[in-house]
């Protein structure tokens, strides 16, 4: 069957994860046959490399996606708003990896892994996850489906790339200023709704965006509402503390879960073992275990020191480790672009 070719836009293409997706889009060969990429106004008419052509930037507005077949939003939430509803307009299916529409109720939120069939149900919009839910539902899914989960708690050490280029260049910066003793003037983290910031090199800032009235942060919160959306359970509880440390990408999870039935932990190694875009990583003899080091620029969600709960005979804690711009957005994103394309081409 003859493939077809898509026109596609990348909205946010000069950021982190815009950057991101347009080396997967080249390095998957992606069919494309007219690529557009969008930015804000300040960041028009820089040219960016896309398979040795350069291409140039565009500002994006309401009329950007006339004839656009795929739009892929990443830059920001407000954005994301104000245009994806003109690209759908303009006949565009758009895949948005902000908080705009993950929680609305006439919005499909996807992980590939976990629920690939509401992708069929989208009305034009198909939410990517925050970055920190997705590697943790894609690890569950399987144990999810084998012993049904009861609760979870999540404890997440999130890298600095998570905030954008300004939060790297910080804690680069704010490095080398301690390691030559002089002092530091913390600018950019935590990002939230109040101008106080916090030093984030060689420390631990338990913020990760900003606070809501229930004391826990809106980036805890995405962590429980999108779990029970994805999973499709409202049943289960989610307590999560999101926590930023100095690392650049990579972002790794504290997890525990209690089980509805009794499990097996050989059968919880066999059934992530062979769960789609999970890598088991789990011998603590050889101290082998999921790294970020060893994560990033890798697509798949490790997972490893797996050991049962002493306290709770269905308890099960785990580490999960992955690359928040690849799997954690970008990778995401544009898995379900590919799974979109290949049903139209009648290969799925």
């Amino acid at each position: 069957m003859n493939e077809h070719f898509y026109n596609v836009a990348v909205v946010g293409a000069t950021g982190a994860v815009g950057q991101q997706i347009l080396k997967l889009l080249e390095s998957r060969h992606f069919p494309i046959a007219q690529l557009k990429l969008l930015s804000s106004a300040r960041s028009a008419g820089k040219a960016l490399n896309f398979k040795g052509q350069a291409i140039l930037v565009e500002e994006a507005t309401p009329d950007s996606f006339a004839g656009i077949d795929i739009a892929l939003f990443s830059a920001g939430g407000d954005v994301s708003k104000a245009l994806a509803p003109h690209a759908v307009r303009h006949g565009a299916v758009c895949i948005d990896n902000t908080n705009a529409f993950r929680m609305d109720p006439d919005k499909v939120l996807v992980v590939p892994e976990v629920n690939p069939e509401k992708i069929d149900e989208h009305n034009g919009i198909i939410a990517n996850p925050n970055c920190s839910t997705i590697q943790m539902v894609a690890a569950l899914k399987p144990l999810h489906d084998e012993y049904g989960i009861s609760r979870i708690i999540v404890s997440t050490y999130q890298a600095v790339s998570g905030a954008g280029h300004q939060a790297i260049d910080e804690m680069l910066r704010q490095s080398k200023e301690i390691l030559d003793g002089q002092k530091v003037q913390p600018d950019i983290l935590p990002v939230g709704s109040l101008p106080v910031k916090h030093q984030i090199a060689f420390n631990a800032i338990p913020q990760i965006d900003k606070f809501t009235e229930n004391g826990y942060t809106l980036e805890e919160m995405k962590m429980v509402r999108e779990t029970k959306k994805i999973m499709g359970d409202e049943s289960i509880e989610v307590t999560a503390t999101c926590v930023r440390i100095p690392v650049v990408s990579g972002h790794s999870e504290s997890v525990y879960v209690e089980f509805k039935n009794d499990y097996d932990l050989e059968d919880v190694h066999r059934l992530l073992s062979n769960a789609p875009g999970v890598t088991l990583v789990d011998d603590p003899a050889a101290q082998s275990y999921p790294l970020a080091t060893e994560a990033v620029g890798k697509p798949d969600v490790f997972v490893g020191r797996l050991r049962r709960d002493l306290g709770h005979k269905r308890g099960l804690n785990m580490w999960i480790v992955s690359d928040n711009l690849l799997k954690g957005a970008a990778w995401n994103a544009v898995q379900i672009a590919e799974i979109i394309v290949n049903k139209r081409n009648g290969q799925a």
